[in-house]
């Protein structure tokens, strides 16, 4: 099995073409509805102690959301919706279908090899969503109906409960695994025998507070409990 890393939400980044629009969004901009805080930092440090490939996005959710299809109505922003059609098209073309079409390309790729694929999405999640607090550490989302990727997250769940005793570890929480996305897209692209889309959502609050060594303590658990979980 061969892991292949995504991080939708790396950044808040925003292109300075369009960067008037958001003149008057800075908070929002700052906030988890930019980007998922701490994600992009995981995900590199998972990139780095699992050597595998990360694809990350290189643009702010609030330009054009990536963990999204076309068709979605929370595609664009508050921002950026009411822009023309061309100007649509265009963010589009230049930083949603690249960053789809290189995790599909590398996912074909390495099935190409014979290898069956774990694609893992890195995100984080905010404490406290609309006054409701959120009641676990990591989450690990998946499709229940896909056998593998339901075994995978048992698996990991349990490693993760292990190696972080005191965490809660909650699957298809803080959302459901097969709500729209990037895994749910690539689910219907290729076979559940060679695909396997799992989502690891982290509280953001592990990854932006505490100490540089708790932060670095709780990648590694995660980055080692994967480890395990592939050679399982």
């Amino acid at each position: 099995m061969q892991l292949l890393l995504t991080c939708e939400h790396a950044t808040n980044r925003v292109p300075a073409r369009f960067a008037p629009l958001f003149h008057e969004h800075q908070t929002l901009l700052s906030s988890h509805r930019g980007y998922d805080p701490g994600a992009l930092m995981l995900a590199r440090f998972m990139q780095r102690s699992l050597k595998s490939p990360l694809l990350a996005s290189t643009v702010s959710r609030l330009l054009i959301e990536n963990n999204r299809s076309l068709h979605h109505r929370n595609l664009f922003s508050l921002v950026t919706r009411e822009l023309d059609d061309h100007e649509r098209d265009r963010i589009i073309r230049q930083y949603y279908t690249p960053h789809r079409s290189a995790v599909v390309d590398r996912a074909a790729a390495m099935m190409r090899e014979g290898r069956t694929v774990l694609h893992v999405g890195v995100h984080s999640f905010t404490p406290v969503l609309n006054g409701e607090v959120r009641r676990a550490d990591i989450g690990l989302l998946f499709d229940p109906r896909r056998r593998l990727e339901a075994s995978i997250c048992r698996t990991w769940q349990a490693r993760l409960e292990a190696s972080l005793p005191g965490m809660v570890i909650r699957r298809n929480y803080p959302y459901k695994g097969i709500s729209d996305g990037l895994t749910t897209s690539l689910r219907k692209q290729f076979p559940a025998g060679r695909y396997l889309g799992v989502e690891l959502e982290v509280n953001s609050k592990h990854l932006t507070g505490g100490t540089s060594p708790a932060r670095a303590a709780l990648c590694a658990a995660i980055s080692r409990t994967l480890e395990e979980v592939l050679h399982c």
